[in-house]
């Protein structure tokens, strides 16, 4: 049995802590929990009294009693944690997103490389099979050469009462951003993940436009990929009802996914033949639609736990490694610094430009 630590017994370490205990996990036992609330703790010594609790991660990494750690704490703190526990040959589960400076990240990466732990990043929606179908379809070549994506993914409306629950929400010393860095990870993972990673972002990130905080929580970004495919990508908190529209299209067709549909479009002939052997001046690719159903459960945060306790004991794969944190991250760096510069930037981002200007905002923060 897998000894398990959660650091955090926030919204995210709650959770985990109980899809451990109600054995939805097999193969682990929650061992221990770290927080530095102690109302935290005081829950759960009383709804649990058999698991260990600590007011240091430093302290329950040195007692001995977990050989895997769960970090569900402040962003800033997920790589600092885990390289500790790297040292002392603890299994790392970090939650989203990696951190908040792909510099910060890196070095954590490049730790992970020289231990010998297992290292993932608690990426649920890798596990939902429409995604997982969409990733199978991009990367497999049936859409063909790669022209254009689209997400519109503004249906993560936050009310002024969730930003008032924690005074590190929506600061840039507490999260280190807004919609970017705590919603949006998932969503700016699979983008890359299915898509591939832009070589450059064009992007526009309102601070406070719709709430009183320091943060974004409107962007609109523009990319452009090595092949000379472009992309949207437009979050909000703010859009009610919002919206979740993601559309690839390639010269063999394109993707929709909406509402819980996924929509295949598929041309006959490459749009690109059809441009050179068509006469006809109002001419018109030929296609075919059809609604793909997307077979297998959704596990989410359960599955990834699943695939995380098997890898540990050598079998099977991660949804995903913990280094991959890094290539979300990477985005949304590159969206902020070009907001911040009011200028197109190329990925990979300059880490110490970025840093500087984010300490910008860090030393600005209310």
């Amino acid at each position: 049995m897998i000894r398990f630590g959660i650091v955090g017994i926030g919204n995210m370490g709650s959770g985990h802590s109980i899809n451990i205990i109600e054995g939805k996990v097999p193969g682990c036992v929650l061992s221990a929990v770290c927080d530095i609330n102690s109302a935290k703790l005081d829950w759960v010594k009383e709804k649990h009294p058999g698991i260990k609790t600590f007011e240091s991660a430093e302290a329950m990494y040195e007692s001995g009693s977990i050989d895997a750690v769960i970090i569900a704490t402040p962003h800033y703190d997920h790589p600092p944690l885990a390289m500790k526990a790297f040292e002392k040959n603890i299994h790392v589960m970090i939650e989203k997103p990696a951190g908040v400076y792909t510099k910060q990240v890196r070095e954590m990466n490049e730790a992970a490389a020289k231990s010998k732990v297992v290292f993932g990043i608690m990426y649920n929606q890798r596990t939902d099979p429409v995604y997982r179908k969409m990733r199978e379809i991009v990367r497999g070549g049936e859409l063909g050469e790669l022209k254009r994506t689209s997400w519109l993914i503004t249906n993560w409306y936050r009310p002024r009462a969730y930003y008032k629950s924690g005074d590190w929400r929506a600061t840039w010393n507490g999260e280190g951003g807004g919609v970017l860095l705590n919603q949006c990870p998932h969503n700016l993972d699979l983008w890359q993940w299915i898509c591939g990673m832009p070589e450059k972002i064009t992007a526009f990130c309102h601070e406070g436009k719709w709430h009183d905080i320091e943060v974004e929580d409107d962007v609109t970004a523009y990319a452009e990929y090595k092949n000379g495919a472009t992309g949207i990508f437009v979050t909000s908190t703010a859009d009610a009802p919002g919206t979740n529209r993601f559309e690839i299209l390639g010269d063999l067709g394109k993707l929709v996914y909406e509402d819980g549909r996924l929509t295949h479009f598929k041309l006959k002939i490459s749009e690109r033949e059809f441009d050179r052997t068509n006469a006809s001046p109002f001419g018109h690719p030929e296609y075919e639609t059809a609604e793909i159903k997307c077979e297998g459960e959704s596990l989410q945060h359960v599955g990834v736990l699943r695939a995380f306790v098997k890898k540990i004991n050598g079998a099977g794969e991660l949804y995903a490694e913990g280094s991959e944190g890094i290539n979300g991250l990477s985005i949304s760096n590159a969206m902020h610094l070009s907001s911040w510069l009011g200028k197109t930037v190329t990925l990979p981002v300059d880490e110490d430009l970025f840093l500087s200007e984010l300490n910008k905002k860090r030393g600005a923060d209310k």
